[in-house]
């Protein structure tokens, strides 16, 4: 058990994209996991979607397992791992929705068990499996799920019934999208997307809706790849401002990632301070002498 300095280059990505069917969703994933990593061959999508991901077949010779029913939470994490083995950098997961409504799925051994509420706590912690298995893995992951209309039937004051549309609801278990670094949500088939959930602040903030291209995996990574240590030029004015010893130790210890790199810094600044300190005494030593003289002492019959 340790503790360290947290750093942005320690996250694995997590990210969403939800839509409805045909909004794009499986080809936004392929754009964003390329702009990941540049490789298309450390890519991997984990196909539940009736083989859609050979339709972009020509985008790049990325990898494909096709995940048919049942969709128990098992198989999934079976397929994750399997393309963690292959040392995938990127695994998409084309769609998660399955895992919770498709056949096999959790809402289906709910209502094999007897559907009853307590029959949760059976299937609730196969579900977290799941979801810690995407949590845990050491490949950045891309999840999408299908979304559709959620609405309600209200009573109006005169006591007639209405039926209000609230917006798209993910078709998967309630609270999944807080478990993302960034969730993008599709609102139309010109595949235009807004985050509805963002940790890097690179989509939020009222900023417009745009097109998911290999560019924002880029932009995304970069975010990732960030780390807390300033500018070399910053680092530089900071150990030129030090004005002892003390001090030097305390900015050398204080970016151990790269004291190999700031050694030689570090080493001149001591000489210069070292430098500076043996000229301080022999000017003291002029001072006392002249303020010696001053009162009429001489400083050799001392």
């Amino acid at each position: 058990m340790k503790l360290q300095k947290a750093q942005r280059d320690q996250v694995k990505l997590r990210l969403g994209i939800s839509g409805a069917s045909g909004f794009g969703k499986s080809y936004s994933a392929l754009l964003l996991a390329y702009g990941i990593t540049n490789d298309w061959t450390k890519i991997a999508i984990i196909d539940t979607e009736n083989n859609s991901a050979s339709l972009y077949s020509h985008l790049g010779d990325f990898n494909v397992l096709r995940l048919d029913e049942p969709y128990s939470p098992e198989r999934y994490i079976e397929a994750i791992r399997t393309c963690e083995n292959a040392s995938m950098e990127v695994i998409i997961i084309d769609s998660i929705t399955h895992e919770w409504q498709g056949k096999g799925g959790c809402l289906q051994i709910h209502e094999q068990l007897g559907g009853r509420f307590q029959d949760w706590a059976n299937v609730t912690p196969r579900h977290q499996a799941f979801i810690d298995a995407i949590l845990g893995s050491k490949s950045h992951i891309i999840t999408t799920v299908r979304s559709k209309i959620d609405y309600s039937i209200d009573t109006t004051s005169n006591g007639r019934t209405k039926v209000v549309k609230h917006g798209m609801k993910e078709i998967t278990r309630e609270g999944f999208e807080y478990e993302l670094t960034v969730n993008f949500e599709i609102i139309n088939d010109q595949h235009l997307v807004r985050a509805s959930k963002d940790r890097t602040g690179l989509f939020s903030s009222g900023k417009p809706e745009f097109v998911i291209n290999a560019a924002t995996g880029k932009k995304i990574l970069q975010w990732c790849n960030q780390t807390d240590i300033p500018p070399n030029d910053d680092i530089t004015k900071e150990i030129s401002s030090c004005k002892t010893i003390e001090q030097l130790r305390y900015v050398y210890a204080k970016y151990p990632e790269i004291q190999e790199k700031i050694k030689p810094q570090i080493l001149q600044r001591q000489q210069e301070i070292q430098t500076l300190k043996s000229q301080i005494i022999p000017n003291k030593e002029i001072i006392n002498q002249s303020k010696n003289e001053e009162n009429g002492i001489d400083s050799n019959t001392k």
